[in-house]
């Protein structure tokens, strides 16, 4: 991967159901990614973040939810429940990832230098805190 031409567009990852997302499929879009937990203070929220992506989907907006359980094991379930929780009582429709770590020696994406000046990728950001692409 040629860091000096880093962009969230060269990544991929995997949804939930084990299908590669291509985040180059949101080239123009505006994309917020979230790192989320079914069993926490702010799981509330994905009330809210769906409202907001049913609002302005239509408009290119685009949440993507990486849950992970590194955070006082609040995110037990696999990804199917994890799915299903959000589904059955959130009606999550944006897209959820498969869940990942966020942090030490099995962090996603790690083969990604820091480089000052930009944006880390998602998985290094701080939980509960979201980045937008353009």
């Amino acid at each position: 991967m040629d860091t000096n031409k880093l962009s969230i567009y060269v990544f991929k990852a995997l949804r939930n159901n084990g299908q590669e997302l291509d985040f180059a499929e949101f080239k123009g879009k505006v994309l917020m990614i979230v790192n989320t937990a079914s069993k926490c203070g702010f799981t509330p929220q994905y009330k809210g973040l769906e409202a907001l992506y049913q609002k302005y989907k239509d408009q290119g907006f685009v949440i993507v939810g990486f849950p992970c359980d590194q955070f006082a094991h609040q995110e037990p379930g696999d990804d199917a429940a994890i799915a299903q929780f959000c589904e059955i009582n959130f009606g999550v429709t944006f897209p959820l990832m498969k869940k990942i770590e966020v942090n030490g020696k099995d962090v996603e994406f790690h083969q990604v230098p820091h480089q000052p000046g930009r944006q880390p990728h998602p998985a290094f950001c701080p939980r509960g805190y979201a980045r937008v692409a353009r």
